[in-house]
């Protein structure tokens, strides 16, 4: 068997996380001609590093055959684009920024966020490799540099004068093989009294949650606080404030600065992210072992649902085509024998099959046509503001399905 080595601290990969087995990219969305040409699977294992505590994916495929053409549009949800205009708002009175100073964004897909901070003037920046949202960018008028964010590139960037007072990151950090290059590069880029913010799901919530669904290809990394820390520090990037957010089940949202930069203390925050960690067992291997049983446990209580229900002759549907969706129907084995179809928001995916499993795709208004039973939502991490979307399934006495953390029915 093959040994892998963590991708930040170089130690061999002994312990398992939790094994999928073998499954499709999650974003590969297929066309109906694909269906009947041959499907690419790689097995999808996640370890942890009993060094750094790092879980990991090996890199089974390159960031440029998973990002180059993306499906994944972050302006498609109302919920994410209200958390980015609050995130504006919030940080530009926290830190004063004005027409004079530079932010750049990594990973910033179509100009989401960056749009708010243009309707104050202040002067920004996207980087981001994917052709097809850059393109949505430059509608917005976001200048965008089409590449992959690393230490090269930001070299090149510092030396043409261009460097950041807020350098902004929101889940991308998952999403870089390279972890070490590219914070690396971050502090290349970052001036001397600047500020880095990034978000990303916490793995504490991923766990405490059974949120195993955000495992996949694309994501080659979960991190804890802890490891976090150990990883900015390596880098002469020191973490002087954190803060939980609810975004994708429970997000982190870390501030950092450079190491020499003593303008900014230490919150207490930080502090207390650390025991609550230690707390949970985070830097004890056992904690990580005994998730594959919750894991397990999701698995059956969704077949038995989904075979109940088609013992009783209802229909049932999906809301959404997320990445997420995709790990969890592939693991669980639910195909188009269970689910007759799910719908999206995002022209994109409409009228494409998802991987592995080749459920046909449709627009939401497809739901008012069938009128199913039950409809199960992929994206459980915005249930609320699908539910409100979606309201109307009520009329024929439709219910909603949501498979995490707990399988649960709302009426």
């Amino acid at each position: 068997m093959k040994t892998f080595m963590c991708r930040f601290c170089g130690e061999p990969l002994k312990h398992s996380f939790v094994d999928f087995g073998m499954s499709p990219l999650s974003n590969s969305y297929l066309s109906k001609e694909e269906l009947y040409q041959k499907e690419d699977f790689f097995p999808l294992r996640a370890f942890v590093c009993e060094h750094c505590f790092l879980v990991q994916l090996p890199e089974e495929q390159s960031p440029e055959k998973i990002f180059r053409n993306y499906a994944y549009f972050s302006s498609y949800s109302d919920s994410w684009l209200s958390h980015a205009k609050n995130y504006v708002e919030y940080i530009i009175e926290r830190f004063g920024y004005n027409e004079n100073h530079q932010i750049i964004e990594l990973a910033s897909n179509d100009g989401y966020l960056l749009q708010y901070f243009k309707q104050y003037g202040i002067p920004v920046l996207g980087i981001e490799p994917a052709e097809n949202v850059v393109k949505a960018a430059q509608e917005k008028q976001i200048p965008t540099i089409t590449e992959f964010f690393t230490k090269q590139l930001a070299t090149q960037l510092a030396a043409q004068g261009i460097k950041a007072d807020l350098l902004i990151g929101n889940n991308v950090l998952a999403q870089v093989p390279n972890l070490n290059n590219f914070v690396a590069g971050m502090k290349k880029i970052l001036k001397p009294d600047g500020v880095i913010t990034i978000e990303f799901p916490h793995l504490l919530q991923l766990m405490n949650q059974n949120q195993f669904d955000t495992i996949y290809h694309e994501h080659y990394s979960y991190f804890s606080f802890i490891t976090t820390e150990r990883i900015f520090d390596a880098h002469g990037l020191r973490l002087f404030d954190v803060e939980e957010l609810p975004t994708h089940g429970g997000s982190l949202r870390i501030f950092g600065k450079h190491a020499e930069n003593y303008s900014k203390i230490i919150s207490d925050h930080v502090y207390q992210m650390e025991k609550k960690e230690i707390d949970a067992g985070l830097t004890k291997l056992p904690t990580y072992q005994s998730f594959r049983q919750k894991v397990e446990n999701t698995k059956h209580k969704l077949l038995g649902f989904l075979i109940q229900a088609q013992k009783n002759g209802k229909s049932i549907v999906g809301y959404g085509a997320p990445a997420k969706g995709n790990t969890l129907l592939n693991y669980t084995g639910v195909h188009s024998d269970f689910l007759e179809y799910t719908v999206d928001k995002n022209p994109v995916k409409q009228n494409h099959y998802l991987p592995g499993t080749h459920i046909p795709i449709f627009h939401p208004d497809k739901i008012k046509e069938t009128k199913p039973d039950y409809v199960l939502i992929l994206p459980w991490n915005i249930k609320d503001e699908i539910m409100k979307q979606m309201s109307h399934i009520r009329q024929w006495g439709g219910k909603f399905v949501v498979p995490i953390p707990e399988l649960k029915v709302y009426a």
